[in-house]
C-alpha cells in the first residue's frame, strides 16, 4: 500500500488530464460519428444517379432547333472574322 502512496506524489499535480469523463465524451463522439457513416453509406447505396431524359425535348421539333455545325463554329470563334 505504501507502494501507491509514493507513486501518487511523483505525479505532477499541475499536470491537468482529461481523466475518465474525457474518454467517455471521446468514445461517445467516435460511436456516433460511425454510426452516422454507417448510415450516410446506407443512403448513398439507396440512390439512383441515372439520369431520366427530359420528355419535353423529345418532342421539340427539330426545325426549331438550330444546326449543331452552325452552333459550334460560332460557339468557337471560327464563325465570322472581323477584318480591319
Amino acid at each position: 500500500m505504501t507502494h501507491l502512496v509514493t507513486f501518487a506524489k511523483e505525479v505532477d499535480e499541475d499536470k491537468v488530464t482529461p481523466g475518465v469523463l474525457g474518454f467517455i465524451v471521446f468514445a461517445a463522439m467516435a460511436l456516433a460519428v460511425w454510426a452516422l457513416m454507417k448510415s450516410m453509406s446506407r443512403h448513398m447505396n439507396r440512390v439512383d444517379f441515372t439520369q431520366v431524359p427530359d420528355p419535353k425535348a423529345e418532342q421539340a421539333d427539330p426545325a426549331e432547333q438550330p444546326e449543331p455545325e452552325a452552333a459550334d463554329a460560332e460557339t468557337s470563334g471560327q464563325g465570322k472574322q472581323k477584318q480591319g
